[in-house]
């Protein structure tokens, strides 16, 4: 077991070099990226998950092109995002997460009151173009396939990327969907962890090189990248709304936010969130910019790249820009209760 000195350094290690190594993609001059960089033309700080960096490209490429504003973009997991505010005390204007649940679990109240449900999703089976087993599997005999010792399956760390854990919901749903006892921990088994990746947008580049033959990813990445999938059943994709109650079954404990704490993920339709943090540099621009992607013109640029977004937002909690009162469809209500 790791103790608590290694594990927050391996924590902070893991978070600072990917913040480092595979998160920022620059749209501003270095001078004006800095974490001090409060002037009227310093750049919007967007924080996007690993599944939202191409649609959100899209959409701050298009607001920017109206508007002059310039904008950073930096993609990492989820809960690695998260991170970035609590422990490393980054600063962002806009963060958008692929798990709206990670905004009461991490970030509220300190950082928030507040966030916007306005994208929906599914897991797929994403594979390689000749991947080992492939003609079963598309038969709907992929159980069977992805525990060849010969089949490479690749997914995203549970710890960083709500796509991780939800992969493990997904074993645990097909265990009881499929009736086969034992399924969850042998899929996990025959997916190690030499191809687990801190986010699942990061599987993409493995299946394209042939160095995986599947991996586990939303249909948005997938379709994104033009990558061949296997849709599964909406029982055990998390993507449908009509099957909350049969998600609700699957329980994943995932790192907390000390080094003594975890967080019990439970089961749910996937929805992605968004918001403005407290500390947020340029609040103006922000919500600027939310008030474009929001509207059916911004909509239009997300499902564009294959991102399934709302048709109007559903706002949890209290002090929301004003602007989103006027959006059909949004309604504030109590945040989730934290539960450890």
């Amino acid at each position: 077991m790791r103790t608590p000195a290694v594990w927050r350094r391996a924590r902070l290690v893991l978070i600072c070099a990917t913040a480092l190594g595979c998160g920022a993609e620059r749209r501003a001059s270095a001078d004006a990226a800095t974490d001090s960089a409060v002037a009227s033309d310093a750049p919007l700080t967007v924080f996007a998950a690993g599944s939202l960096a191409r649609p959100m490209r899209a959409a701050l490429d298009s607001f920017s092109a109206r508007s002059g504003i310039s904008y950073t973009l930096e993609s990492a997991g989820s809960l690695e995002l998260a991170r970035r505010l609590t422990d490393l005390g980054k600063r962002a204007d806009i963060v958008a997460l692929a798990d709206e649940e990670v905004f009461p679990r991490l970030l509220m109240p300190a950082h928030g009151t507040w966030y916007a449900r306005f994208a929906r999703n599914r897991l797929v089976l994403a594979h390689a173009v000749n991947a080992t087993g492939l003609a079963e599997a598309r038969r709907g005999e992929w159980r069977a396939v992805l525990q060849r010792p010969a089949v490479e399956v690749g997914r995203a760390d549970p710890d960083l990327d709500p796509a991780g854990y939800r992969t493990l919901m997904l074993f645990q749903l097909a265990e009881a969907y499929y009736r086969e006892p034992g399924l969850a921990a042998r899929l996990e088994t025959h997916a190690p962890r030499r191809h687990v990746r801190p986010k699942s947008a990061e599987l993409v580049a493995l299946l394209q090189a042939n160095e995986l033959d599947y991996a586990w990813m939303y249909e948005s990445s997938a379709r994104g990248a033009r990558l061949p999938f296997i849709a599964l059943a909406p029982e055990i994709d998390l993507g449908d709304e009509r099957q909350a109650a049969t998600y609700a079954a699957a329980v994943v404990r995932v790192l907390g936010s000390t080094v003594a704490d975890t967080l019990e993920m439970r089961g749910v339709p996937i929805r992605y969130g968004l918001a403005i943090p407290r500390e947020a540099p340029q609040p103006a621009r922000a919500v600027a910019f939310l008030r474009f992607l929001l509207s059916p013109d911004g909509t239009r640029v997300l499902r564009q790249e294959y991102l399934d977004a709302l048709d109007a937002p559903l706002v949890v909690g209290e002090g929301a820009p004003a602007f989103l009162d006027s959006l059909t469809g949004a309604r504030a209500v109590a945040p989730a209760p934290a539960r450890h």
